[in-house]
């Protein structure tokens, strides 16, 4: 299928490809976008399937499908090899996706995600929750979310960005995320991967995240040969949104350190 996109960016500079998390959408990458874009990276931003503009009529999506859904989209717009960055369910599926499609990605950001599987608790809630949304909405979801998304100091400090989140979940399409669940549930272990990555890698994550914390972002790390942990300080699950001044700073300074230019 054809994700809805934005593509930002000079078409001739080094692309970079940014994977949202759930329940998201395209936007929750705007400030990197930007800030890329403007240093001559071409970046580009998808909706999965299912998720802002993109439609769905799966009643569920396994990381499989995603991964291949973008690898299309690349395909759609010429990017052979790309800079592949993710966050949470996104960082699960770039791991997914460097599995099924070999050589494609140039360079990853694996941005506050586990590599491991859900305890079975945690995977029975994940098919419990989808059958919940699915039925009422994501309206109180999205608020029972919120808290442990951001960060303490970031709901009492940045009222634009609490709001951006909130917009983003509540709008999320229903379907779509209790689909995404339901896949998700089912993914496969990616830590025996990480051992295979062999491109540079920036492992990054909030030091307030709750539900992938820093102990996880360790762990790839270390499992992942030529990777990068950087921790920021203040921020929870979204730091790209929370600190974005910070997240874009290691970002380039990722980049550029890796030789992956303009």
């Amino acid at each position: 299928m054809r994700l809805a996109h934005d593509d930002l960016g000079p078409k001739s500079g080094r692309p970079v490809l940014l994977v949202h998390g759930h329940p998201f959408d395209r936007s929750m990458w705007r400030p990197q976008a930007e800030h890329l874009a403007k240093s001559g990276y071409r970046v580009v931003t998808p909706d999965l399937r299912g998720y802002g503009e993109s439609p769905t009529e799966d009643t569920k999506t396994g990381l499989d499908v995603f991964a291949r859904d973008l690898v299309e989209l690349a395909d759609h717009l010429q990017l052979d090899r790309f800079v592949l960055g993710g966050l949470s369910m996104g960082g699960q599926i770039v791991m997914h996706l460097v599995g099924d499609h070999p050589g494609r990605a140039s360079a990853l950001v694996l941005a506050d995600t586990f590599a491991g599987l859900d305890t079975p608790e945690a995977k029975q809630a994940r098919y419990d929750t989808a059958d919940r949304i699915a039925a009422e909405g994501m309206e109180r979801y999205a608020e029972e979310l919120l808290p442990k998304m951001i960060s303490r100091q970031t709901r009492a400090t940045r009222p634009d960005v609490e709001k951006h989140v909130r917009t983003m979940m509540r709008s999320a399409p229903r379907a779509g995320a209790a689909a995404a669940l339901r896949g998700r549930a089912e993914r496969p272990d990616y830590t025996p991967g990480l051992s295979d990555i062999d491109v540079p890698t920036l492992v990054v994550v909030g030091s307030e995240d709750e539900f992938t914390p820093v102990a996880d972002a360790e762990l790839i790390h270390r499992k992942t040969q030529a990777s990068t942990l950087v921790v920021i300080e203040g921020a929870g699950h979204l730091p790209n949104l929370e600190r974005e001044t910070e997240f874009d700073e290691a970002l380039s300074t990722f980049l550029n350190d890796s030789g992956v230019h303009p």
